[in-house]
């Protein structure tokens, strides 16, 4: 029994071919680990607020020091934060935005990725404190970015992968439903991306 979470970060609903293969991720997880608890995080229903200075300042401030303001602040945060260490399993469904990722999941991750939290500083550089657990990255794109001519243009996969190797979530696989908007691909690119799958 696993505790899952999917986060969502297309506006696209049931539209999104990144929420479709994030789905089918997550129900072969179910199949492979009866009993287990699925949570869905859609980034886009309550966004986490970019970054002010008054967060920045909150979030660097001891908690024994936090105001009642900066308490405020950072509780989304911590809850975030609460929830990564509680979950075994992190479904990300990423639609690939301008050659990126989409602002609301960049917005989450300011949140999650705090030094003291989720990261630490050792004599031997920064160490990841989030261990332990499994990711899956449901990609897709219009274009092919896994190899080719366009494979340099892909920034989504190569930050997000560095972004979680930070705090310690090492363990990614990539699933990729590509050319979503080549004719004569788009037909059997989430087909064929759903069955790449392995959990």
């Amino acid at each position: 029994m696993k505790n899952i979470l999917h986060v969502i970060s297309s506006p696209r609903g049931g539209e999104s071919i990144s929420i479709k293969l994030g789905n089918s991720i997550t129900d072969q997880l179910i199949e492979e680990y009866p009993g287990s608890t699925l949570t869905h995080l859609d980034l886009n229903v309550n966004p986490y607020p970019h970054l002010s200075d008054e967060q920045i300042n909150a979030m660097r401030t001891q908690p024994a020091q936090h105001s009642e303001i900066q308490k405020e602040l950072v509780k989304r945060s911590d809850e975030a934060i609460a929830q990564l260490f509680d979950t075994d399993i992190i479904v990300i469904s990423l639609p690939l935005y301008n050659f990126s990722i989409p602002s609301t999941l960049k917005s989450w991750l300011d949140h999650i990725l705090r030094a003291g939290h989720t990261f630490g500083y050792t004599s031997e550089g920064p160490k990841g404190l989030v261990t332990g657990k499994k990711v899956y990255i449901a990609f897709a794109s219009g274009n092919i970015y896994s190899d080719g001519p366009y494979q340099a243009y892909d920034f989504a996969i190569p930050y997000l992968k560095t972004a979680l190797g930070f705090i310690g979530l090492n363990d990614v696989s990539v699933i990729r439903a590509e050319g979503t908007a080549i004719s004569g691909v788009m037909e059997n690119a989430l087909e064929k991306a759903i069955e790449s799958i392995s959990v």
